[in-house]
């Protein structure tokens, strides 16, 4: 007689299930997660499962024996939204030092240590498990953009080490341990979702979508890389009207100030928001991809999961009415010509090589031992899909498998740098139209600042956008304001001066300080005339108000100035605006800035409240508890 299924799965977890669960905000930390499952597998794990955070029920991790966690930080030490509700569950207090007895964990977490929060979300999470009660099978494993061979540069040593600790705990979970790095064992399964091929002449015509926001929502919705990720069909389509260069001509550097509205009515956000931006690809680029791959451009598809369940969520329409054009699908799903494909995208690929040169490279660049030459030739290089498909022209991969390994297509999120108070029916951004050359002097544009600085205000266009809360939570007109935005970290705080200007007229308001910084008077200061306007007569940022404006021009002396000498040459204004009830808010680059502001604001506390650097910090550290010290950075 079968076992029945409840007690299929008892064994399973006797004998060694491993659950892996992932939480992701842009896919990095699931395709880290489905690694871990595939050698896992290739090890000869008996039971595997990738899931996604926010799908697996909390209150039955005591149920678990063996879990490995890969979890990403987001904003400024934030969890990503899939981790939110499992993270509330297991801070319950009714959870004892016992509740996780018996469950073996290991967490691998994914950041950038350029951000003071580097992989905050994994190290919290690894603590609590263990207060819980749950045995650590192997250390923390932090994963750091900054890292040569990015996030992977601590994955592969780490999974080496996990794999070893595993088989120690119980060699039942991994009968095969010694073929996970053997390349003679690996095997290509079958691609994880299936799709359906129809005629134009198929379609029913009422199910063709003219409108564009319902495309978008139709094509996304079925993208199996973007099920967990994405938001539905964009809110608004929002059309540029200003696209003003605030740099000057001949800079080395070119930002743009663009207007963006809704003709027809207001658009709802707050100051501080951010507005999400999905961009065009070059039709160009999609007619070589859908070239390259063999496919028609003018069939119609459907995309299914491999067991039959559609990905597609909410729909109760037969495939043929939810089906959308292949061109369409991959213009607005998948990034064929801006990001560079992951490890995996290359074993793959070396199953499907004719020419025996080619699989070499592909099995070499797939391999450990390959990993820092991959990541010359593709990351570095910001090689991209396209490119790498043209680079290994005997490779002819089935479109299943492009569907579940090119990189999704993503929104680009920028600071909004205007007031709903002054512009209801318009959101103002502050961007930097981003170029670079690559180690081997290739030339390469950032997508969406590219696509938005061609944009023709004096013709139609439409914008596909979405309003996201940002972490600059907008400040009571009450509360006293030392703002600090070097370079594009201006662009909320434009916005917070708006806001406040507008506000004078009704009510009482707070003194606003504002620290600027940029490389010279001259070339970029971004907004100048916006800004001393302010600061004149009865502004927002004048002396008269008990405001100010400090401007740290970098090169334009002989010693280098930035933001954080204005801020110590200003203690006592900065100090005693503190006292009052400021909060303080921060934004522009992750990089060295944040942390050099941060260090210049403990200067001040130690020299005008006279305590020790540590006091100084903890003062800080008190002022961000109460929602009165907000940092907003971007790499």
């Amino acid at each position: 007689m079968a076992p029945s299924a409840a007690e299929a799965a008892s064994a399973a977890s006797s004998s060694g299930r491993l659950l892996v669960l992932y939480a992701s905000q842009t896919g990095n930390a699931m395709d880290a997660a489905e690694r871990v499952g595939r050698e896992a597998e290739r090890g000869g794990c008996p039971a595997v499962d990738v899931l996604s955070m926010d799908s697996f029920d909390p209150s039955r991790l005591p149920r678990e024996r063996f879990v490995v966690f890969v979890v990403s930080t987001t904003g400024q030490g934030d969890p990503p939204d899939s981790m939110k509700g499992f993270w509330r569950h297991l801070l319950r207090k009714d959870l004892g030092a016992q509740w996780l007895e018996g469950v073996h964990h290991a967490v691998f977490g994914l950041g950038d240590s350029g951000y003071q929060k580097y992989n905050f979300a994994a190290k919290k999470l690894d603590r609590r498990l263990s207060h819980l009660g749950a045995e650590q099978v192997v250390e923390i494993g932090l994963g750091d953009d900054q890292h040569p061979s990015g996030y992977e540069g601590g994955l592969d040593p780490w999974l080496m080490s996990l794999w070893k600790s595993l088989n120690e705990t119980n060699p039942l979970l991994l009968p095969r341990v010694s073929d996970i790095n053997d390349p003679n064992s690996s095997t290509l399964g079958d691609p994880k979702v299936h799709v359906i091929y129809y005629s134009s002449n198929e379609v029913p015509q009422d199910s063709i979508l003219s409108e564009r926001n319902k495309l978008i929502n139709r094509a996304r919705s079925m993208s199996p890389a973007l099920q967990f990720h994405d938001d539905g069909g964009p809110p608004y389509m929002l059309q540029m009207v200003t696209n003003q260069c605030l740099t000057k001509e001949g800079s080395d550097r070119d930002v743009r100030h663009f207007e963006l509205e809704d003709p027809s009515s207001a658009i709802s956000y707050k100051t501080g928001d951010a507005l999400e931006i999905l961009p065009s690809q070059d039709p160009s680029a999609v007619n070589a991809f859908i070239e390259r791959c063999n496919l028609n451009p003018d069939c119609y598809i459907t995309i299914q999961a491999k067991n039959g369940d559609k990905i597609s969520k909410g729909s109760i329409a037969s495939s043929l009415m939810d089906s959308i054009k292949l061109k369409t699908f991959v213009a607005l799903t998948m990034d064929i010509a801006s990001a560079s494909p992951r490890r995996y995208f290359f074993e793959v690929m070396s199953f499907f090589a004719t020419a025996e040169h080619e699989k070499e490279k592909l099995q070499y660049f797939a391999s450990p031992e390959g990993r820092d030459d991959l990541y010359q030739y593709n990351q570095k290089e910001s090689r991209t899909v396209l490119e790498v498909l043209e680079d290994f022209p005997s490779v002819q991969m089935p479109f299943e498998w492009l569907v579940q390994l090119t990189p999704p297509l993503k929104k680009r999120a920028f600071s909004i740098s205007s007031s709903p108070l002054a512009h209801p029916n318009q959101i103002h951004l502050t961007v930097s139209i981003v170029s670079w050359l690559t180690p081997f002097k290739r030339k390469r544009h950032g997508l969406c600042s590219t696509w938005l600085a061609g944009f023709n205000p004096s013709k139609d266009n439409l914008i596909p956008c979405w309003i996201r809360h940002g972490s600059l939570p907008p400040p009571h007109p009450s509360v006293p304001l030392v703002l600090i935005g070097p370079g594009t970290g201006c662009a909320p705080f434009r916005a917070f001066v708006e806001e406040r200007a507008a506000q004078v007229a009704a009510e009482p308001t707070a003194p606003v300080l504002f620290f600027f910084g940029c490389r010279n008077q001259d070339n970029d200061f971004l907004y100048k005339d916006f800004w001393l306007t302010h600061a004149q007569d009865e502004g927002v940022l004048s002396s008269k108000r008990g405001g100010g404006l400090f401007v740290a021009f970098s090169r334009d002396q002989p010693q280098k100035v930035y933001v954080q000498h204005k801020i110590k040459e200003q203690s006592a204004r900065v100090w005693n605006l503190l006292l009052s009830g400021a909060a303080i808010y921060i934004a522009g680059s992750s990089t060295k800035m944040p942390a050099d502001v941060t260090a210049a604001l403990e200067e001040v506390i130690c020299r005008e409240h006279g305590v020790k650097k540590e006091d100084a910090s903890k003062w800080l550290r008190d002022l961000e508890r109460a929602g009165r010290f907000n940092i907003e950075t971007w790499s």
